[in-house]
């Protein structure tokens, strides 16, 4: 784009930059330039970074903790707009949160609040906004269950919309905004229920109050899930977090549960670890230039130092091939793909 242009645009979208590097925006490490660059604060830092791009025919790509995304070593045509809205606010037993504020921020003001249902975000990465656009979830409990309701632009309109838990349609690592990609989330209303002293199984001294024993407890349930995942996840290298979602699939091959047992418990479960069949097919540890299938957790692939979107793309159709091939599921996306 011409300097002179570029200059007047800026007038219009102050902050917007061109070339910038999105490896350095992502947990994965890995990503070429965006075009074009922006970081939306409010709502309407969005909406003006939405009609600019409108009025230019520019795509959109909407960016916010850099989790659960692969972007591609081209980078992306068009304009990166991270949302950083990161407002939070208290109302008796609620929080009015910006999608851009970090799950890790607000579980820790929640638990000093001694509100429960959080806990099982200890050592997840991201927004608020990407943990209700992909509806994540750990240990049995999912960001929905705290959910009253959502608000979004509708990149159509440019209208503000407000959807009630009910029709944000959450299911398995899925909503309403991840099939509607014209539904731009920019804050939630979450609800909670005060845990109570009952609840907490540690043992307290007597001098402890009960509102601080709540408080404790929350924290200690925290740091047992931040323990669980050093030991069980390869936290000391870049990754999206998981990149399948676990199948909600039985099998009913009686060659396979007799080759491989655990399989009737995940029957009786209705889900099977993405990791296990990548594991039992044989990919543990499975490296593509500086790409590696997790040995600690196969259903992570994790950079071990430039890797590039093509090695981590190779890996994921591997992956893809070998599960459909032995197990006869087809494995299905949890990380974006963006760029390619």
């Amino acid at each position: 784009m011409k300097k002179n242009i570029f200059d007047k645009l800026k007038g219009e979208l102050p902050g917007l930059r061109e070339n910038v590097l999105l490896k350095n925006y992502t947990t994965y490490n890995i990503g070429g330039p965006a075009k074009y660059f922006f970081i939306a604060k409010t709502s309407d830092d969005l909406i003006t970074a939405m009609i600019t791009a409108k009025k230019l025919k520019w795509p959109i790509f909407i960016l916010g903790g850099g989790s659960n995304v692969l972007i591609s070593d081209k980078g992306f045509n068009g304009l990166v707009i991270k949302i950083d809205i990161s407002d939070i606010k208290l109302q008796g037993n609620r929080i009015i949160v910006g999608a851009g504020a970090s799950l890790t921020k607000l579980r820790h003001l929640s638990a000093n609040k001694g509100f429960s249902g959080l806990e099982w975000s200890a050592g997840v990465p991201g927004t608020i906004g990407g943990a209700i656009y992909g509806n994540a979830q750990a240990f049995g409990t999912k960001i929905s269950d705290t959910v009253k309701s959502v608000e979004v632009i509708d990149i159509k309109t440019l209208k503000v919309k407000s959807f009630i838990k009910r029709q944000c349609q959450f299911s398995l690592k899925d909503s309403i905004f991840k099939k509607n990609k014209k539904l731009i989330i920019i804050s939630a209303t979450l609800e909670f229920k005060k845990s109570s002293t009952e609840q907490i199984p540690t043992a307290l001294p007597s001098r402890i109050h009960d509102a601080d024993a709540v408080v404790i407890g929350i924290n200690n349930k925290i740091k047992e899930f931040l323990k669980y995942r050093k030991t069980h996840h390869p936290i000391n290298f870049h990754s999206p977090g998981s990149t399948f979602v676990n199948p909600e699939k039985k099998i009913t091959n009686k060659k396979l549960l007799v080759k491989f047992p655990e399989l009737a418990i995940y029957n009786k479960i209705g889900i099977i670890p993405a990791g296990y069949l990548i594991s039992n097919s044989s990919l543990s540890g499975k490296k593509i230039g500086n790409a590696q299938i997790s040995e600690k957790h196969a259903n992570f692939i994790v950079n071990l130092g430039g890797a590039k979107a093509k090695d981590v793309l190779a890996l994921i159709k591997l992956a893809k091939t070998k599960t459909k091939k032995i197990f006869g599921i087809k494995l299905e996306l949890e990380v974006q793909l963006i760029g390619f």
